[in-house]
């Protein structure tokens, strides 16, 4: 492995949020977190929000995060107000030149987009680039066995994760997983933000239709996989 990072993984922010369900299109933000990381993973930034959502968090959702609807309505922010700032936030980053690490772009993505919408704010025309080091991974070491979550593909490169959906230590171990990634393939990666973002748009896409093709295969002829990335 080298040791040397490319530019674009040098200073990275980081995002994630913590929730009130799976569905990304209905499911609300409860607590978030954005950071900006150094090149040794060190962390330059931080910033943290709970949010009151505005409605019930269901019981399975706290027993994951461990925020109650009562520790939400009693100790967090407005959910437009927070989503706003989120938002803008996100927006600073990309602004300052970092790319956004996302684990699974898609969920948090698309969520946040959704949650925009629903309190009225604008989204920004064009939040890129994001590094995904879930569809990474499943690009440069596709055929290795096993689960793909945060905590497994943190643990594959060597990366700490501190209290697993705590959406802080969520955030910067995907941050440091993208920096270990970048590290061990910097051989094969894009060397440019840019065309690492268009490129993970291309595997995400192929690794939804292998997805697809397998579950139609075994399981559901009717089964789809939706391949869009980073929002759907």
């Amino acid at each position: 492995m080298t040791d040397a990072l490319p530019l674009w993984a040098e200073n990275l922010a980081v995002f994630d949020t913590e929730t009130t369900g799976v569905d990304p299109a209905r499911a609300r933000v409860v607590s978030s977190s954005i950071a900006l990381l150094g090149g040794g993973g060190e962390v330059r930034e931080r910033y943290d929000w709970l949010i009151d959502p505005g409605v019930e968090i269901p019981y399975a959702a706290a027993q994951v995060h461990g925020i109650t609807t009562e520790v939400a309505r009693a100790s967090g922010v407005d959910a437009a107000v927070g989503i706003l700032q989120i938002v803008e936030q996100l927006q600073a980053m990309v602004d300052r030149g970092f790319a956004l690490v996302v684990y699974n772009a898609p969920y948090d993505l698309t969520l946040l987009h959704a949650e925009a919408a629903r309190h009225g704010i604008s989204w920004p025309g064009d939040l890129s680039p994001v590094v995904d080091p879930l569809v990474i991974d499943k690009q440069v070491d596709r055929y290795r066995k096993g689960k793909r979550t945060l905590e497994v593909v943190s643990q594959h490169y060597g990366v700490e994760l501190g209290a697993a959906h705590d959406a802080g230590e969520d955030a910067i171990a995907a941050g440091r997983a993208a920096q270990a990634l970048a590290r061990r393939y910097s051989q094969v990666l894009p060397e440019e933000a840019a065309a690492l973002h268009d490129a993970q748009i291309a595997w995400a896409a192929a690794q939804a239709a292998s997805f697809q093709e397998y579950m139609r295969r075994v399981k559901d002829p009717s089964f789809v996989a939706d391949g869009a990335w980073p929002i759907r």
